[in-house]
């Protein structure tokens, strides 16, 4: 049994998932795809971004997609945005970077989900602890979500 804040906030809300520790550290996102027997794509990244000064908000991006910073800002309306950097999100997020996950977190955070995180049907997720991961389905990660903002942004 994997007890992290994430499965437990996943356990609460009765969300199936199962657990993954990879053998080693990770290096790429192609080596965690590959060890999980997963395409890239299914490789969901939890992505912050610093508003202001204790404004933050959080971008689901498939694999390897980049986000469009203009459309981001389009998108929020602001006309500037910074990435968390390490400190930060460790403070806003409760975890450290590559264990990053919108579940489990101390405080809500607003989240926007890029579409092609929900097109596999399987996906995986931070666990929020590094090297491991959490796999459930795409279905079950929007149910997961609630309402969720669901905004191109690659």
């Amino acid at each position: 049994m994997i007890d992290t804040p994430v499965t437990r906030a996943l356990d609460a809300i009765q969300i199936p998932y199962r657990a993954f520790q990879h053998p080693g550290p990770v290096d790429s996102l192609e080596q965690a795809a590959r060890e999980r027997g997963q395409n890239p794509e299914q490789v969901i990244r939890s992505l912050v971004f610093r508003l202001s000064q204790d404004d933050y908000v959080m971008v689901l991006m498939a694999g390897a997609a980049q986000v469009l910073w203009s459309a981001l800002r389009k998108y929020l309306g602001v006309s500037r945005i910074t990435m968390a950097n390490a400190d930060e999100l460790r403070v806003v997020t409760g975890y450290e970077i590559g264990a990053v996950s919108p579940f489990g977190l101390p405080k809500p955070m607003r989240v926007i989900a890029d579409p092609s995180v929900f097109a596999p049907d399987e996906i995986s997720i931070g666990s929020g602890v590094r090297g491991l991961t959490v796999i459930l389905s795409s279905v079950d990660l929007r149910r997961a979500l609630g309402k969720i903002e669901n905004v191109p942004l690659a």
